[in-house]
């Protein structure tokens, strides 16, 4: 799932056009100042239900050690008013779940709801594709799961914001919040991302945590083959070396070029220079650096062909199966796969890579507070119908320690979930099947972890991993700023990951990176720089 909830490979966009909006096509974008951004947040309440084991920090989870015996009804009013059945959109990185009328999950959650939702789950890996068509044909459902990474790579999506979503200001602005109280909850730093042209357009899925990657390893096979995890990319390489083995059909790795650039301590976009303004990545000689290692791994056979081969192999598939042993994929990955596969192999250990630098350097790890998913309402369906909306998004974010939050993370007892001796849920096949975050996704939710008798040890690492690395975080230049990227920034930037990922594959040589650099900035790099600095500058920073 994700980058940052485990959904995997970000899917891309190029430069979507939205037929019918206002802008220009060379749309300059905009920068809405961060004092007008708090204007029209929620006043933020919290709605702890149980007091963690392990408290979170900053825009770390809180973890919850044993599963509380007494759940608590947190919404005693049910969220249906009526009104006809809520058709609904979002991404799913599995295979797709029984629909709507062969799905007793959806069956259970709607009989709560007191409303019908619909679901359509889309491929996470293209669903790019099916987004740009939806906002170009101006053909949106009721609720639009939007991820993050996309937003940024869809040209002038901020008019389509505006032409085809509902303004939540007014519904949401402040202490109009508090008739929705787990939206209310939700954490502040991200609602701020939630504002386009100043005005207040979705529901933040938050994320539950803030690194975008971890490099992910079968521990359990490693740990087999007596070799100790690395501490340099020279290291790494060599570990790679004898981890392959094209006879067995066993490579060591699978994607790893955005783990490699913070290993070499390369930005993730934008940095500050000594003498002012900002250097993109790929005037850093960190890049480089980063580049030519991973170029190596593939030119000298060490990485999976299918990953060679395509844009986006099942990467997720050949690690379970061994057939990878590396890869890199967002840490919301981790448990449920750890779950999964444990009862296929007990010895199963995915674990992240311990982080490190080149020669004694700081490494750099990329993140922020960005949501995962933006949640939009269509426009124009009345503010009777947007309360009945966003009441369902309220019951969808009620926190851990609630009856809520367990029929829509696990389904119902005795058929989507057994309990382990502790009392934590353990998935039954029926709920692998009919389970696909058709909920969870359009909702948002107070982010927590909890330990689960398949995964006894996951809640414990997983905080130790964050609170061990959270130091290195890279700082976010932008935080509190909305930006609403211009037209020309937004179409080079998939085209630019097409020629960078020919380079790794050695389609291209290595010494192309520089014309690659000048034909990204000559096409939007340099006007997406003065707009960062000047989005900066506005701000006194």
């Amino acid at each position: 799932m994700l980058r940052l909830i485990g959904l995997g490979t970000a899917a891309t966009m190029g430069g979507a056009t939205l037929a019918g909006c206002s802008k220009e096509a060379g749309s300059k974008g905009s920068a809405t100042k961060a004092d007008a951004i708090r204007s029209v947040l929620p006043t933020y309440k919290s709605a702890e239900v149980l007091k963690p084991d392990i408290p979170g920090e900053g825009a770390i989870p809180e973890g919850y050690l044993t599963y509380p015996q007494q759940l608590v009804d947190a919404v005693t009013e049910q969220p249906g008013r009526g009104g006809g059945a809520i058709r609904s959109m979002s991404p799913w990185w599995g295979p797709t779940p029984p629909t709507l009328g062969n799905n007793s999950y959806l069956a259970a959650v709607n009989g709560k709801l007191g409303v019908d939702v619909n679901p359509s789950l889309q491929d996470g890996t293209t669903y790019a594709d099916k987004l740009n068509a939806m906002l170009g044909a101006r053909d949106v459902p009721d609720l639009l799961s939007v991820p993050n990474w996309e937003v940024d790579k869809v040209a002038r999506f901020s008019d389509a914001v505006k032409a085809l979503f509902e303004d939540l200001t007014d519904h949401l602005k402040g202490d109009a919040a508090a008739k929705y109280p787990y939206l209310a909850a939700l954490p502040t730093g991200a609602w701020e991302y939630s504002v386009w042209g100043g005005r207040l357009h979705a529901v933040p899925f938050p994320t539950d945590g803030p690194f975008a990657w971890a490099l992910f390893h079968r521990k359990d096979l490693v740990d087999k083959a007596g070799l100790a995890a690395p501490t340099s990319p020279d290291e790494l390489y060599e570990l790679g070396k004898k981890l392959t083995d094209p006879g067995k059909g066993v490579w060591a790795f699978g994607s790893v070029f955005d783990m490699v650039q913070q290993f070499f301590g390369c930005q993730q976009i934008w940095r500050k220079k000594p003498d002012g303004g900002l250097e993109h990545k790929f005037e850093n000689p960190a890049y480089r650096a980063a580049l030519e290692f991973t170029a190596k791994l593939f030119s000298d056979g060490l990485v999976h062909p299918d990953t060679v081969s395509s844009k986006g192999a099942d990467e997720k598939q050949l690690f379970k199966a061994g057939k990878i042993l590396m890869f890199q994929d967002g840490l919301g990955a981790w448990q449920g796969m750890q779950g999964e596969q444990s009862k296929v192999l007990a010895s199963f250990n995915m674990q992240p890579m311990p982080v490190f630098g080149v020669s004694g350097g700081q490494t750099v790890i990329w993140g922020s507070e960005k949501p995962v998913f933006f949640t939009f309402l269509k426009k124009g369906l009345g503010a009777a119908r947007v309360d009945e909306l966003l009441r369902v998004l309220n019951w969808c974010a009620a926190p851990f320690g609630s009856r809520e939050f367990e029929l829509r993370e696990y389904g119902v007892e005795g058929r989507h979930f057994t309990r382990a001796a502790d009392g934590s849920p353990i998935p039954t096949e029926l709920g692998r099947k009919e389970l696909g975050a058709q909920y969870t996704h359009i909702g948002g939710r107070v982010p927590v972890k909890v330990r689960s008798g398949d995964t006894p040890n996951f809640v414990q690492d997983y905080l130790d991993y964050y609170k061990k690395n959270i130091g290195l975080l890279e700082r976010d230049l932008f935080a509190g700023i909305k930006l609403e990227l211009p037209a020309n920034w937004s179409k080079i930037i998939q085209p630019t990951e097409d020629k960078i990922r020919d380079i790794l594959r050695g389609r291209r040589p290595i010494g192309d990176l520089d014309q690659v650099t000048k034909e990204f900035l000559a096409s939007g790099g340099e006007e997406g720089r003065a707009f960062f600095e000047k989005a900066l500058a506005d701000n006194g920073r």
